[in-house]
């Protein structure tokens, strides 16, 4: 692990009011929070607390645009090329956007600019191109009729987004359900709130009407609940953990039956073989576990190594976490920045002391890096066994468990052997090893050879526990639709 500092950048700070029917406001109590930089633990600004009220208010000022504003008299060429001008005003303000992500969230500025960013605009133009695609069939059905179905938008949408990619997150749910007709009341994790009220300013800029979007901070036990048992919100979309996944469902239940798409936790198998290419296998291992420090729902933290390759793959792998650039997110050659908060850094240690008692052999990192924001050296534990928790739970941070395997029939029963079901890699040559495994393997995406490999195209989501429905892609169009069956006696 090698240390980078150098001093802070300046990144203007924009709106810190809640964006309700095109217009910034101050919340209904007057309550404000503060949002933390996690390199430096010191505070950047304070933003506006939403609460039910708030929530109130924009769901009226959403089912308005609903059904009777200019949103439902707007062609779908119209509404996609609003998300083409979101898209490109984005494009236009991207290292504004990027410095913003990076200052509130910490993930290092080269990450911002090359990932987050980038395929945040990919994901609206994306969507742009569909607008006018979203199209029913004509049916045969028996007897003298005409018989057709219509894709018609669900209505009003709470989506509640998390704080590992928070622009990026944003375009995965504002994409699909403005390319299909819908308004939205869109929470903000309350980490970080900055990047996506620019993006509200941006899509005001672009033409969207009154209503249409409306951005919240808050947080998940007060505006979050009031989103999940509002009465008057017809769907909720929701990426972060499993545990409130439950409680969005069991809110959904009791209140109006509203339809629900959940995109939550991981404890992703990646499958190393000892015919693969070591060097690709192992830096492609090294970034499925360690990028954005550790925070993804798909990393690949539970690290299968075939063991007649499991000591060099170890030994090559502690030498690769240790050459890690860990510092201030805004140096060029930085590769890890803090974790999001002081609750995640704690939580994150929790685990790696957990490794420890346990019996797993800690080979590099476990401890604090600096002596101020939430910095944890790249960490990577070997010999780690099934049952350790370490092995079992999400982690969500920059902590490696390699575990190692003999042949192929023992290690697909071991990598199902979770309540997660979101993401898999396999590393081999043998083509037909790795489609065995793949087919094999109950995860909703499954990577040969690669690692985090995205693309708007192509749809995203979990089996088991790790979720309900899909993003990206045609598929995550369908997440926002009805289909309306209309029969005409001819």
């Amino acid at each position: 692990m090698v240390v980078a500092t150098r001093p802070e950048q300046q990144v203007k700070i924009g709106q810190t009011q809640l964006l309700i029917n095109n217009e910034w406001v101050e919340s209904e109590s007057g309550k404000r929070f503060e949002t933390i930089n996690p390199a430096t633990g010191e505070v950047i600004c304070d933003v506006a607390e939403a609460d039910a009220p708030d929530v109130d208010k924009a769901v009226s000022a959403a089912r308005k645009a609903f059904t009777s504003g200019e949103w439902p008299k707007m062609s779908a060429t119209k509404r996609g090329e609003l998300l083409y001008k979101l898209a490109d005003l984005m494009e236009e303000n991207k290292e504004e956007l990027a410095r913003l992500e990076t200052l509130d969230n910490g993930k290092p500025l080269k990450d911002s600019l090359n990932a987050d960013l980038r395929l945040s605009i990919a994901c609206y133009r994306y969507y742009a191109g569909w607008a006018d695609k979203v199209q029913g069939k004509t049916i045969p059905i028996n007897g003298p009729y005409f018989c057709y179905t219509r894709h018609e938008p669900v209505g009003v949408v709470g989506q509640i987004i998390p704080w590992n990619f928070p622009l990026l997150m944003q375009a995965w749910k504002l994409g699909p359900a403005l390319a299909t007709g819908n308004t939205l009341v869109m929470k903000t994790a309350e980490q970080t709130p900055l990047s996506a009220f620019r993006v509200g300013e941006l899509a005001m800029e672009a033409g969207f009407p009154p209503g249409v979007i409306n951005i919240l901070s808050g947080y998940g036990q007060t505006a979050g609940a009031a989103i999940s048992h509002h009465h008057d919100i017809d769907k909720v979309a929701f990426t972060g953990s499993t545990e409130v996944g439950h409680l969005i469902m069991e809110a959904s239940a009791k209140s109006n039956l509203k339809r629900v798409t959940l995109e939550l936790g991981g404890k992703s198998p990646n499958i190393v073989f000892a015919d693969a290419n070591m060097d690709a296998a192992i830096e492609g291992s090294h970034n499925g576990l360690f990028f954005n420090q550790g925070q993804c729902c798909n990393a690949g933290s539970r690290l299968f190594v075939e063991e007649k390759c499991y000591d060099e793959f170890v030994e090559k792998s502690v030498a690769r976490a240790k050459q890690r650039m860990v510092g201030d997110p805004f140096s060029s050659d930085v590769e890890q920045g803090p974790q999001v908060d002081e609750e995640q850094f704690n939580k994150v240690m929790s685990y790696i002391e957990s490794g420890q008692k346990d019996g797993a052999q800690m080979l590099c990192g476990g401890a604090r890096v600096g002596d101020r924001g939430y910095f944890i050296a790249p960490t990577v534990f070997a010999d780690v066994q099934d049952g350790m928790k370490i092995a079992q739970e999400e982690i969500f941070g920059p902590v490696m468990s390699i575990i190692k395997f003999k042949d192929i029939d023992e290690l697909v029963e071991r990598a199902n052997n979770t309540m997660y079901g979101l993401a898999a890699g396999v590393w081999t040559q043998d083509i037909t090893k790795a489609h065995a495994v793949a087919h094999s393997v109950r995860a909703g995406t499954v990577w040969i050879n690669c690692y985090h490999a995205f693309d708007a195209a192509a749809p995203f989501g979990g089996f088991k526990q790790s979720g309900i429905g899909r993003e990206l892609g045609e598929y995550g169009l369908q997440q926002y639709t009805e289909v309306k069956t209309v029969t005409v006696k001819m």
